[in-house]
């Protein structure tokens, strides 16, 4: 009699040579550990090779457009430094050779080879991955015990890196008062890893792990978008209020003599719930329309700027005919989802109705070349057009880089 899997009994390091990425197929992997048990996945990319270098990496750290960060710990007293960039390229060869890390966010919107990466994980939600954030740690590197409130798969690149982690059913929680980091007060790993190129390592929200170079290595992390409740309901409540009928109002024309004019009375509390009720979406085209705006907007890397010159639609359907295509911009997020009629499209916060067709193949096209635009509806190559004067595409023509 063939014995039942439980969580118990799952593994927690698995071999994926023969079945690149998980080691198994992605719904018994969504099914088993997705947010519910950490795995390391030996070989998830096997033969793997980086990219980008780690001067790549501090030359980014340099631009003041990017996101970094510089953490360093001093072991003899247990402290940390947490410095925020842009950085000077003079700052580098001074920082030595151990315990030092840097990390830049959104490395996927900067660097095309690194948001290559991006379609293995399409077996999830591409509106639910937020960035890949890329760390080059120096020998000991560290950003100390911590825990992360997303989902990470944290794909090692180049050297290795050491990861401890704690799997136990109620991990120690609270944090140290004494750094500028969340760091955990106390940590117990109850499992004991080293990294090398290719591996990877799954962690669900709220595992505590601590990850220390080995030698000097640069480690992707794929991050998850894990907006918390409270952001949720404050762009709902924002947008609830924002179009709100100014004639819905607390009423109360079943009004009765008070017992006590000086209390709030449960009478009065049940006419507060009915005033909140009318502001409810109950339309679910306009509670869609909201999340995908949201999803599309939440965390944005930046914001795309209008085009400052734009071709006719004459000239445009001229350039494709030569060649042209468009690219979308790397800080434009696309999601779309079916709605009573047709299709909305959203990208970056900007919605289209749409047919599905068109709806489902402009949000997966970060290229658009002339067939495409010309098998798209008259819709479709309108809002095409609409997102290039907003500056979401731009035109390259073959001979460009």
């Amino acid at each position: 009699m063939k014995r039942k899997t439980t969580q118990s009994t799952l593994p927690f390091e698995v071999d994926a040579s023969r079945f690149p990425l998980l080691g198994m197929p992605p719904d018994v992997f969504l099914r088993d550990y997705w947010q519910k048990r950490p795995l390391l996945i030996r070989n998830a990319f096997p033969g793997f090779v980086s990219p980008i270098e780690p001067e790549d990496l501090a030359g980014l750290a340099c631009e003041e457009a990017a996101l970094s960060r510089l953490i360093a710990h001093d072991r003899a007293g247990d402290s940390w430094m947490v410095r925020h960039g842009p950085f000077e390229e003079s700052l580098f060869p001074q920082l030595g050779d151990h315990d030092w890390t840097l990390l830049v966010q959104d490395v996927d919107k900067w660097d095309a080879d690194v948001a290559a990466l991006l379609p293995a994980f399409d077996f999830l939600p591409r509106w639910r991955i937020d960035d890949i954030m890329v760390s080059f740690a120096s020998t000991g590197g560290s950003v100390g015990a911590h825990v992360d409130q997303y989902d990470v798969f944290l794909l090692q690149a180049q050297g290795h890196r050491r990861w401890q982690i704690d799997a136990s059913p109620s991990p120690s929680l609270e944090f140290r008062n004494d750094v500028d980091l969340k760091l955990l007060r106390e940590f117990h790993p109850t499992h004991d890893w080293v990294l090398g190129p290719g591996d990877m390592l799954y962690l669900p929200p709220g595992v505590p792990h601590h990850g220390v170079a080995e030698d000097p290595c640069l480690t992707f992390s794929v991050g998850m978008r894990a907006p918390s409740t409270a952001e949720l309901l404050g762009d709902f409540v924002d947008t609830l209020a924002a179009d709100a009928d100014e004639s819905l109002r607390y009423a109360d024309p079943d009004l009765a003599v008070p017992a006590d004019p000086n209390e709030i009375d449960a009478a009065a509390m049940e006419r507060v719930v009915a005033a909140l009720n009318a502001l409810r979406m109950n339309d679910p085209d306009r509670l869609g329309d909201w999340f995908a705006r949201f999803a599309t907007l939440y965390r944005a890397a930046g914001e795309v700027a209008p085009a400052e010159s734009m071709p006719s639609r004459i000239e445009l359907e001229w350039d494709f005919g030569r060649g042209a295509r468009l690219v979308r911009h790397p800080w434009s997020r696309a999601a779309w989802r079916r709605a009573s009629k047709g299709a909305r499209l959203f990208v970056s916060g900007l919605g289209f109705t749409l047919p599905a067709r068109d709806a489902q193949r402009l949000a997966a096209a970060a290229e658009l070349n002339g067939a495409l635009y010309t098998s798209l509806s008259q819709a479709g190559r309108d809002a095409v057009f609409a997102l290039m004067e907003a500056g979401h595409y731009q035109m390259l023509m073959d001979e460009d880089e």
